[in-house]
């Protein structure tokens, strides 16, 4: 038995509100063949399994969840680097679903993407400002050789940075420095929109904040878009407007940050907040520690119901029967679960 969808698609619908980023129904599945000479598609991978979001202009989302629960594949999903399955991606209003690397072209100026690793995701043969002056070439955005060194030289001041060091290669920044190239190649073709992808997990925390600060101030200074994708909550917490959380391929609770935190809904977001440390000795002792059973099921055999029935804590019987779509139980906060305060089923 399946609950009837509905989807909770934004919190205002105002004309003057209407979403950057809308994400329907979004699945993404990777198909397993075997065969020798012909192969043929013997199981899937459910990696996103009907997931729906929006993102308005100067506005983060949060997207958090465990390793595995589909988030950088949405995240590729929503630049085409993955193709989807089913579903929907509009993107200032244009159906991105089925354009062609061309047309994609002009959409993705418009669009950026910061990678988690900044070791790999930078070419080791290029120069730092050739990687951050590339965006430039490609769309076509310098005028002329001096205006390409000039936006190059902006850019990296833009990102913290001296302009000499455009020079240098790679290997000769440290970590954060090689974040801060990545972000100024992300921000060079003047998107409206970022994708993080767990941009500072593999950072010092001192060296953390001082990219979270920067995040913030070109946020404010250009009015950026952001889809922050990061699996620690602490770190979401004070960036994000709104939170979505994923599991196993879909999005089982939405809420602006605020209500998130104070008032988690779904079983699986508290036992996330659960887990993180608070610097207070006496309010970290007097703390209830939510332990999830087992590991998380394999998005190849997802289990019936509701997915995170084999590992919840409050799980009924019924709940490994019905699978819950998000509802709104309060005006600002959806979730998936038979048994949150509030949530009513489908006739």
């Amino acid at each position: 038995m399946t609950v009837e969808a509905v989807h909770p698609d934004s919190f205002s619908t105002s004309e003057s509100d209407f979403p950057l980023l809308s994400v329907k129904d979004l699945s993404v599945h990777f198909p397993i063949k075997r065969g020798l000479i012909v192969q043929r598609e013997v199981a899937r991978v459910r990696a996103v399994d009907g997931v729906s979001f929006d993102i308005r202009a100067g506005e983060t989302l949060g997207l958090v969840g465990e390793s595995g629960s589909g988030k950088t594949t949405t995240a590729k999903a929503v630049i085409q680097l993955n193709k989807p399955a089913g579903g929907s991606i509009a993107f200032e209003g244009q159906e991105l679903i089925g354009l062609s690397n061309s047309q994609m072209r002009p959409v993705r100026r418009k669009m950026g993407m910061v990678f988690q690793d900044p070791y790999g995701s930078l070419n080791p043969r290029m120069r730092a400002g050739d990687i951050v002056g590339e965006p430039l070439k490609v769309h076509g955005l310098a005028d002329s050789k001096s205006d390409y060194q000039e936006q190059i030289a902006s850019l990296l001041t833009t990102v913290g940075l001296n302009p000499a060091m455009a020079e240098r290669y790679p290997n000769e920044f440290s970590g954060g420095q090689r974040q801060r190239l990545g972000i100024a190649r992300a921000i060079a073709a003047r998107p409206d929109l970022l994708i993080l992808d767990e941009a500072v997990s593999a950072l010092d925390v001192s060296i953390q904040a001082q990219i979270l600060n920067l995040l913030q101030d070109l946020q404010e200074q250009y009015r950026l878009a952001y889809l922050f994708i990061a699996h620690d909550l602490s770190v979401v917490r004070h960036v994000s407007d709104r939170i979505a959380v994923m599991y196993l391929g879909k999005i089982v609770e939405t809420a602006q940050s605020k209500d998130l935190y104070e008032h988690p809904l779904h079983p699986y977001t508290q036992a996330l907040l659960s887990a993180i440390p608070t610097p207070d000795p006496v309010l970290e002792r007097s703390r209830t520690r939510i332990i999830l059973r087992g590991d998380a099921p394999s998005p190849l055999s997802p289990p019936p119901g509701c997915r995170f029935h084999t590992r919840c804590p409050i799980a009924t019987e019924r709940c490994s029967t019905v699978d819950p779509n998000l509802r709104f139980t309060e005006p600002d906060q959806s979730v998936a679960c038979l048994l949150a305060d509030g949530y009513e089923e489908a006739d």
